[in-house]
């Protein structure tokens, strides 16, 4: 399957990534993107850029040739409630909004209270994707975050970056290989995001892919391949919310 969507990149505006917004822009397009996501991370990140950032960008254009940009943010999972790092003020004008647990800026708790983190995340009106869910930052009940996933419509992420060797994410292949099994068996469709730092990694789902395949993953329930597709289930999210 050809990737023509990666919503989840960063630039030197997060603190530590190492391309320019015009670079990662450049790099989208010359490997055929057709949607492409800059999501800089929530202030909360240290080194990352103050909420001011997320109120000008309205300036920046958003179609370069066949390929449509959308800015957003990876806004970090503070607590046990879901909230975010971001207002709602800013939230509501970004054209794609992701949140995660960052061990920077998220304090582990139980299985049970992690689990309603990540939910109570999914359940917010402003959070379309959930960043790497299960890499192994905390122990969660992934049946449970799958299943609000089939509810919400919230799309789980099957992050490249996380499954890169090296990375010290002892956890995650095996915890993907168990969020993708329970997607595929209550046909819940996922994300692949790059989580590119850099250029060379903008639309890499090299190891998300291959993990897919690996387990038997149907190509169907995977959104890259498809910018319409993704587009018409980010609608039904916020329809849904």
């Amino acid at each position: 399957m050809k990737s023509v969507v990666d919503l989840h990149t960063h630039t030197i505006v997060s603190g530590h990534a190492y391309s320019t917004l015009a670079e990662m822009i450049d790099a989208a397009q010359k490997k055929g993107l057709k949607l492409f996501g800059v999501t800089e991370h929530g202030p909360k990140m240290p080194g990352s850029c103050h909420s001011i950032y997320y109120r000008n960008l309205s300036i920046i254009p958003r179609q370069y040739g066949e390929m449509r940009l959308m800015m957003g943010s990876e806004m970090n999972i503070i607590d046990f409630a879901g909230n975010v790092d971001l207002k709602p003020s800013i939230t509501k004008t970004l054209d794609i909004r992701i949140a995660g647990l960052h061990s920077r800026a998220f304090t582990n708790g139980t299985v049970t209270e992690n689990t309603d983190a990540i939910i109570n995340a999914m359940k917010r009106p402003d959070v379309d994707i959930i960043s790497h869910p299960v890499d192994g930052t905390a122990d969660l009940d992934i049946k449970a975050i799958v299943q609000c996933s089939a509810e919400t419509k919230t799309l789980l992420e099957l992050n490249n970056s996380s499954l890169r060797p090296g990375r010290d994410k002892p956890m995650a292949k095996s915890n993907f290989i168990e969020m993708l099994g329970y997607c595929k068996e209550l046909n819940v469709p996922i994300i692949m995001g790059s989580d590119a730092h850099i250029t060379y990694d903008v639309a890499n789902h090299t190891y998300a892919y291959a993990l897919a395949k690996e387990i038997g993953f149907p190509d169907e329930l995977i959104l890259n391949g498809d910018d319409t597709r993704f587009l018409n289930h980010l609608a039904e999210i916020r329809e849904s919310k």
